[in-house]
């Protein structure tokens, strides 16, 4: 858990805001009592907010003194500067202690507590039985079966970094699961096949600081999707015309395309092709098409666009669903949680990832996924399923994923680049990608791992953080217990050597989706086996890696792909996507590296049905396994590099066990 709590004279104890208050989001601070008491901060920022994760406790003007109690046994209340400036908070303190006793599990109905599926905002009556459960930790809300809307205006106002995605200052969150659970007690949401349905631009689901959560038989969805579909009706002169639903909303004004949605609109940018089976349609290069919003209207649901759709792959009959690439909220966003489980939790479609998590361990996911809704081919806008710096056990088993604007699964660490060496013992580390910042990539008394940035190879020792501050969104100051290793300084990397999971992706089915199907990069055991890959747009398995773009890091050490059907994947190109099975870390020295970066690699007993594009690509790789996989080759679409099955990029690997010929 985040912040520290020292004892304090008089039955108090002295609350210290960790790390984490230098910056634009909210400070949490650990419950050590059942009063925190305090003074907001001097200077702009008004108002200033103490929230315990489902209600504001307190909100008041700079300078001015608090006193608010706690149901909380166990988790953070937050500190909030709604104008998300001057975080300096001061004179915390807590007393009375608590009494982590608790009480025995409760079950609610919904309905009984005023959660109804009416139509109307269901999200304040939750937040109030969500509250009640605090203090007994361990409960199960049921909900019988209907659908709820949440809107933005009822929502709890939030602030906190989340990673791969737009940093929106102020989160609206429809269901703040915070601070519930613990090692003892469960705390689940039953659905009965209940839809929840998110209105506006708002983050539906927050799981933070919670110990075992579970969400069951629930389906999320928005009132407008982020993205338009239309039917290519007519393409004719340079022009496309589209068909919309009449459940799409859109205008055309002053020769231009919006597409409309509550809380305001958006422009298309790309275009992407599918066909009405559920496929996207093979065609030249990546995916992603330019796309117009020069535009007429034809009719009531027709607009005529100025472009020439013909010249990308696409024909009358093909489905075109028109991006904007913005990524505001993920779906569900999971933080500093332990013990999460999904079961059968079905996504729409959402605004960006459908499920984030971050600095979290032990999560599960059992049947649900990535479903498109009747009518309609797209789902995520961007990853089904996205683990950023988690660790203990990822499993995934029975979950269909289709139609998402990239990967099933990705899994990876995120390393910081060194910026600056100020001293032997301290460096200032910085994030880079601008969608990955802020969230606690180190604490203090964590494990350091130094990365070569022009090689990645990792330095075989370890480093131990002695202390971390925060400079600002994008800078750490990282204190060393010891000197940093020889040859480590300014453009190398680090990552946390104790935030790295084992991945068990089992029984699921991954189809139709843009881009890659599975994205793993962690040190721990990688096991996918008894999956299907179907229509896979790019690479079916990626094991990637990076210091110079995303630093989206944590190389591979035990990666087992058995029992498998590869069926027609790479059907267009995409970044790192050269073969079916990708080995591809970005390595900008590849000849000066002295170890290769993944390595123990087995690949058997799978099926490849597939045209004649490259079974496997690999650089930067060693000790590989080809065993007993059967392949069938066809026609259906284009050849790729010759169809050559093999492709190794830099020396071939010395320990592989890989055949002349599949």
């Amino acid at each position: 858990m985040v912040g520290l709590a020292l004892p304090h004279a008089r039955g108090e104890w002295a609350a210290q805001p960790d790390w984490l208050a230098a910056g634009r989001r909210m400070v949490p601070v650990p419950v050590e009592g059942q009063v925190l008491k305090g003074r907001a901060p001097q200077g702009a920022g008004e108002p200033f907010r103490v929230l315990d994760g489902t209600q504001v406790l307190w909100e008041g003007k700079a300078g001015e003194s608090f006193e608010v109690g706690t149901n909380i046994q166990q988790g953070c209340l937050y500190l909030y500067s709604a104008g998300a400036r001057n975080l300096a908070w001061q004179e915390l303190s807590w007393s009375w202690p608590l009494d982590r006793g608790g009480s025995a599990s409760f079950k609610y109905d919904a309905a009984k507590e005023g959660v109804l599926p009416n139509g109307k905002d269901a999200g304040p009556a939750l937040r109030k039985l969500l509250s009640r459960s605090h203090s007994m930790r361990g409960a199960t809300i049921s909900f019988p079966k209907g659908v709820y809307h949440f809107y933005p205006e009822g929502a709890l106002e939030m602030s906190c970094y989340l990673s791969n995605h737009d940093q929106q200052e102020v989160l609206p969150v429809g269901v703040p699961l915070v601070n519930l659970g613990d090692q003892r007690r469960e705390f689940t949401l039953e659905g009965n096949g209940s839809t929840f349905v998110f209105h506006g631009k708002m983050q539906p689901f927050l799981i933070m600081d919670s110990t075992r959560v579970t969400l069951r038989n629930i389906t999320i969805r928005y009132a407008d999707p982020n993205d338009a579909e239309g039917e290519i009706t007519e393409v004719k002169d340079g022009k496309t015309t589209l068909k919309f639903s009449p459940k799409f909303r859109w205008k055309v004004e002053s020769g231009r395309f919006r597409m409309l949605r509550e809380g305001g609109e958006s422009v298309p940018r790309a275009a992407l092709g599918f066909e009405k089976t559920g496929p996207m349609v093979a065609v030249p290069g990546g995916g992603d098409k330019p796309w117009t919003d020069q535009a007429e209207q034809v009719s009531a649901n027709e607009v005529r666009f100025n472009i020439d759709a013909a010249k990308h792959g696409f024909k009358p009959g093909h489905i075109l669903v028109l991006r904007n690439y913005a990524r505001p909220h993920p779906a569900m966003a999971i933080y500093r949680a332990k013990g999460v489980t999904l079961e059968n939790v079905i996504f729409r479609d959402s605004q960006g990832m459908a499920l984030l998590a971050q600095r979290s361990e032990d999560i599960t996911i059992r049947g649900g996924g990535c479903i498109a809704g009747k009518g309609r081919v797209h789902t995520a806008s961007a990853d089904a399923t996205h683990f950023s710096n988690c660790r203990g056990k990822i499993l995934t088993e029975g979950a269909l994923y289709e139609g998402m604007m990239d990967d099933a699964i990705n899994v990876h660490s995120t390393c910081l680049a060194i910026d600056k060496v100020e001293s032997p013992t301290q460096i200032i580390a910085r994030y880079v990608h601008h969608q990955a910042v802020g969230f606690e990539v180190f604490r203090p008394g964590e494990q350091v791992q130094f990365i070569k940035g022009k090689t990645l190879e990792n330095h075989p020792t370890l480093g131990k953080a002695a202390a971390v501050e925060k400079l600002d969104e994008t800078h750490l100051r990282i204190t060393l217990q010891e000197p940093l290793p020889e040859g480590i300084g300014q453009g190398d990397a680090v990552e946390n050597a104790d935030w790295y999971p084992s991945v068990t992706f089992r029984n699921n089915t991954v189809r139709y989706n843009r881009a890659r199907g599975c994205l793993f990069t962690t040190p721990k055991k990688v096991l996918v086996e008894d999956c299907k890959f179907i229509r896979s747009h790019g690479t079916a398995i990626l094991l990637a890696g990076d210091a110079q773009g995303w630093y989206e890091s944590g190389r591979c050490l035990d990666v087992t792909i058995r029992r498998n059907l590869f069926d027609h994947n790479l059907t267009a190109g995409y970044q790192f996507c050269e073969a079916i099975i990708s080995i591809y870390p970005e390595v900008r020295q590849l000849g000066q590296q002295q170890e290769p970066y993944h390595r123990h690699i087995t690949i058997e007993d799978n099926i490849f049905r597939t045209h004649r594009v490259p079974l496997l690509f690999a650089r930067s790789a060693d000790d590989i396994t080809w065993r007993n996989n059967k392949v069938i080759y066809d026609d259906k679409y284009p050849a790729r590099r010759n169809g050559e099955p093999f492709i190794f990029n830099g020396p071939k690997p010395k320990n592989a066990q890989i055949p002349e010929k599949p």
